[in-house]
Order: structure tokens, then C-alpha cells, then sequence
């Protein structure tokens, strides 16, 4: 039982690195973690492996894998890692839109906020699109990098929705 909390720590932790408006009320709802096997240690240091299927479900919040591992250091959640072709994550953002996220690797160290996003990872939301082989976003300060390493960056921003016309006046006889 530690060890699901530990699980559910990192993962409830790993939200807001993918959307800062993800959706708040999700925090607050029961989470249910779902997988074939679990093995690894339930105190102290080490790593809890959740694998042959990952399901974690709060709220609006939707993330699947082939497999997550729980780091621990004196029995806190420190690392965060799904992995699979692809791991995905879909979660309703407080404006009611939805934001998508899917890449071989999700790496969160949670001590140091810091979120990797590796092997043709893709974010999409109503406000754009960002995809490419590696992608790092600190959640404490929102700063992105993705490239600069020969690989490229597709970023694609939606324009905003721009205000609708007055009505024309009517015609006077």
C-alpha cells in the first residue's frame, strides 16, 4: 500500500509539468492506479516497478504506459519514470479545453521539477503544437528547452481566436 502512495505522489506530482492550467479540481479526486504486476521495495531507497500496462486515472486525468518506475530515497518519491511506444497523457485544462502529450519516455525528477520528454514526444492543446526527440520543462520556473542537440523542433501556435464583428447597422428608409 506504501508503495501505490509513493506512486500516487510522483504521478499527482508530474501534472503540472505538462500544462501549468491543467485542471485544478483534478488533484482533489481520488486517484486509481491500475497495472498487471508490481514488484520492488516498499521503504527506504530504492524502486518500485509498475509494468504490463500502466493505467493512472484522477480526475480528468488519463495517463497510460507499458511501464513506470517509482524511485524512492528514504521512502519519498524522487523519480518518476513511464516508458512505452508511446506513453500518453490526456488531462482537460481549467478553460475546458484538452492537452495531449505522448513520447517513448516520461522522466520527471520530482525534487528538481524538472520534466524530459524523450523519443518523438508530442504536446498538443488548443493553444499549439510542440514535438520533437527531447524536450525538458521545468515546472517551478516554465522554462522549455527542445534541440539544439541535430535534432529538430516542430512548433506550431494557433492564433488567437479574435473578437467577433459588430453587428452592421441597419439600413434606414
Amino acid at each position: 500500500m506504501k508503495i501505490l502512495f509513493a506512486a500516487a505522489c510522483a504521478i499527482s506530482l508530474l501534472v503540472p509539468a505538462f500544462a501549468a492550467s491543467a485542471k485544478s479540481t483534478d488533484r482533489n479526486e481520488p486517484m486509481s492506479i491500475d497495472a498487471g504486476a508490481q514488484t520492488g521495495t516498499l521503504d527506504g531507497n530504492g524502486k518500485t516497478t509498475l509494468s504490463q500496462g500502466v493505467i493512472v486515472i484522477q480526475g480528468t486525468l488519463d495517463l497510460r504506459s507499458s511501464e513506470a518506475e517509482i524511485y524512492l530515497k528514504d521512502g519519498e518519491p524522487v523519480r518518476a519514470v513511464f516508458t512505452g511506444k508511446q506513453a500518453k497523457l490526456k488531462q482537460q485544462l481549467d478553460d475546458g479545453s484538452w492537452m495531449d502529450a505522448s513520447a517513448d519516455r516520461i522522466d520527471y525528477d520530482i525534487k528538481g521539477e524538472v520534466l524530459t520528454m524523450t523519443g518523438n514526444y508530442n504536446v498538443k492543446s488548443a493553444r499549439g503544437t510542440n514535438a520533437g526527440q527531447k524536450m525538458t520543462y521545468n515546472t517551478r520556473t516554465g522554462e522549455m528547452n527542445s534541440g539544439g542537440d541535430g535534432t529538430r523542433v516542430r512548433t506550431v501556435i494557433q492564433p488567437k481566436a479574435k473578437p467577433a464583428a459588430p453587428a452592421a447597422a441597419g439600413s434606414k428608409k
